[in-house]
């Protein structure tokens, strides 16, 4: 396989990866990459069950890690404008911190992300029953979604990428929802910077699926504080209406004339104060579901780095860590208080089970579910 040269910048950057990134010395002293994989334990779960940490790290030496429990991504690392590699999620330094993960942090969620109104839905004539978890209604999976499981991991080493796909088997009536699902996902780290993760499933009987990608992001590095100074451009113009409760009302409006209108580039932090609570709204976005498109992009101006996520999915949902309180020590010690982070979590319309007019999450047998997004990483 053919390594990728590091200039002096990438040398000093990759220092504290040494012990962990599959790295030599070229022919004329550089230290060069080679695209590789690595496992280690990582912890155990309270029932006996071996948690591994697997390390991606591509041919630039961007690094991204994953743990087989909750399908979690627990680091990412990658370049600013001086070459220096940080990691630019929030999350925990060990596996105790996984495990309770308030926050769902860095998690896969299913069966179904996002809220699903009075714990309910019918299907097919059925009414099915789901966890109140989210005071009446239902979020996130229930109690014991797929960010609390643990996954079976496989590794995968292409020419110009490396891979772990993790499948999980949610069984008929788990978490009140029907049909055994057979779940993948499947993590890419590209040699370009990309992080790209795709979700596939598969149902013999009628269900409702919505897995997403729970990652909080800081571009500056989970020590520099808030992302209200992030730019932040949505590609859609369009959001659904939500009540109090954060349940969608059924209605579709324009974002135009409204803090939640980033169809440029806009300070998150610009508007937040006009809206109670902070961000934490679904976009309707303009690329047609089911073809990959630009949903966003964020641009964090002291460390220069930018942030281009792509998608095929009909929504995007802007959460920005409003319920961080400083309570929770993070990675590093660091207390994460409210805004330490921005969620981008691409998805099916909050509560679509209950809103016909919305994109369907019906998968029904023969069929098989896919979500695709990508994390392109660059500097400017």
């Amino acid at each position: 396989m053919k390594a990728r040269r590091i200039g002096l910048l990438g040398i000093l950057a990759c220092g504290a990866l040494a012990a962990s990134c599959s790295d030599l010395l070229g022919p004329r002293g550089e230290i060069v990459f080679r695209p590789s994989i690595g496992k280690a334990p990582y912890g155990e779960l309270p029932d006996g069950g071996s948690v591994d940490l697997y390390t991606l790290t591509n041919a630039l030496g961007m690094q991204v890690k994953l743990l087989n429990y909750g399908a979690i991504v627990v680091s990412v690392e990658v370049p600013d404008r001086q070459g220096k590699l940080g990691d630019v999620t929030l999350g925990y330094d060990s596996m105790e911190g996984w495990l309770k993960n308030p926050g769902h942090f860095g998690a896969t969620i299913g069966r179904y992300a996002n809220r699903i109104a009075k714990a309910t839905f019918t299907l097919d004539g059925q009414a099915h029953t789901l966890a109140a978890n989210c005071g009446t209604h239902h979020i996130h999976g229930g109690v014991k979604g797929f960010d609390k499981v643990l996954w079976h991991a496989q590794p995968i080493q292409a020419a110009t990428a490396v891979a772990v796909r993790f499948t999980y088997l949610s069984r008929d009536g788990e978490e009140g929802y029907p049909g055994n699902l057979s779940a993948s996902a499947l993590y890419t780290l590209t040699n370009n910077n990309e992080l790209k993760i795709e979700y596939t499933a598969t149902s013999d009987k009628p269900t409702v699926v919505n897995l997403v990608h729970h990652g909080y992001w800081n571009l500056a590095g989970p020590k520099a504080g808030d992302v209200l100074g992030h730019i932040l451009t949505v590609f859609a113009d369009q959001y659904t209406v939500v009540d109090k409760e954060r349940i969608p009302t059924g209605e579709i409006k324009p974002v135009q004339d409204t803090p939640l209108d980033f169809t440029t580039p806009t300070p998150i932090g610009r508007h937040i104060a006009e809206v109670e609570g902070g961000f934490d709204h679904n976009f309707v976005l303009r690329n047609p579901a089911g073809r990959l498109g630009v949903a966003a992009r964020v641009y964090e101006p002291r460390s220069g780095r930018l942030l281009e996520l792509l998608t095929d999915q009909p929504g995007l949902q802007l959460y920005t860590a409003n319920h961080l309180d400083g309570s929770i020590a993070g990675k590093d010690g660091v207390a994460y208080r409210k805004h330490s982070g921005l969620c981008l979590e691409t998805q099916r319309f909050p509560d679509s089970p209950n809103k016909p007019h919305f994109p369907s999450p019906v998968l029904r047998p023969g069929e098989t579910y896919r979500h695709v997004m990508l994390f392109r990483f660059t500097t400017r």
